[in-house]
């Protein structure tokens, strides 16, 4: 400390290292998305819900967050994406016999268990719901009872996305799910639309939360379409309204001649339009003639002739030949 040479510093002393970024338990990660509520940080009591990215709530505080927005300081970007009780879906849970919460061992066994493997849920294990039916199995036991001999067809008509899509699809196309019994309630579901992971990791989440923009998206269009059609049944068509659809289309028919065989089109000017037209070019007319009765006798002079005869040519093209004056 003294430069007497009693000490030599090494490159520890002297550089100091970038230190390690703090990495969070991930037994402890595992056991608050487990055995706890995303929301509200209590322990899962019945009923217990999920949303469409596999999170697992109390329903009461679900409820809480959607009558208060401000009940959970975090709510917002934990579960901002559950915007009534039609995003959550309520589960159809195993209780645990070996599970006791009043012990000092709580954390030991998981609350829940699967039904047909009776594997706890504890996070070691992937578990999956049904949203047909809300029903809770592991992924390993759901899979396993998979029989292609107890498969049915279930027909679809999936929501229109857009007009292309539309026109180019048949009216009678359908789409067809392979779907069989739910083994604990026996309600039919999916595999390939109806089976959805609970706690995934950030990738799986990732896809989930894509997967449930396309969902509301497409149901917002099916809405849409539906409403259209409605009002276009209820709606009565007077062919003799210019902005009638049939009009329209009366308008722009391609006519033959008899003897050429040469289409001509019909033209066709919206009384709307050309009316709005006459108005505005009336406008501009008058607000020209008030700017020529505002403008002084040394302007006006540039632009007409002092002889009264009215001529083409400007202050700019005075004075000089040009074929046009």
């Amino acid at each position: 400390m003294g430069n007497d040479g009693g000490s030599i510093p090494d490159r520890r002393d002297l550089v100091k290292n970038k230190p390690k970024a703090e990495q969070a338990d991930r037994n402890n990660q595992t056991i608050a998305a487990w055995f706890f509520c995303a929301l509200s940080k209590r322990p899962l009591q019945e009923p217990v819900v999920s949303c469409a990215l596999g999170k697992i709530y109390n329903r009461d505080a679900v409820l809480e967050y959607l009558l208060d927005k401000n009940a959970y300081g975090d709510g917002g970007d934990i579960c901002g994406h559950i915007k009534s009780r039609k995003d959550i879906k309520t589960l159809k849970l195993t209780p645990n016999p070996s599970s006791d919460p009043a012990s000092d061992e709580a954390f030991q066994h998981a609350p829940f268990i699967c039904p047909l493997t009776l594997k706890e849920m504890s996070g070691s294990l992937p578990f999956v719901y049904l949203t047909t039916c809300g029903c809770v199995f592991s992924a390993a036991g759901l899979k396993a009872i998979s029989s292609p001999s107890t498969t049915t067809l279930r027909t679809v008509t999936p929501p229109p996305s857009s007009p292309t899509t539309e026109s180019s699809r048949s009216p009678n196309s359908s789409t067809s799910l392979a779907t069989e019994p739910c083994p604990q309630c026996a309600k039919p579901f999916s595999r390939s639309n109806d089976v959805r992971t609970l706690n995934p990791g950030p990738e799986e989440q990732e896809l989930m939360r894509e997967r449930m923009i396309m969902a509301a998206a497409e149901a917002k269009l099916a809405k849409q379409a539906s409403k259209k059609r409605k009002a276009g049944d209820n709606a009565v068509v007077d062919p003799s309204d210019p902005s009638s659809e049939a009009h329209v289309k009366r308008s722009k028919t391609v006519l033959s001649d008899a003897t050429t065989s040469v289409p001509i089109l019909q033209p066709m000017m919206n009384p709307s339009i050309s009316s709005v037209a006459r108005k505005v070019t009336a406008e501009l007319a008058e607000e020209e003639k008030k700017r020529k009765a505002n403008m002084s006798s040394a302007v006006r002079s540039l632009y007409e002739p002092k002889d009264g005869k009215k001529r083409k040519e400007t202050f700019m093209t005075m004075g000089t030949f040009t074929r046009y004056a």
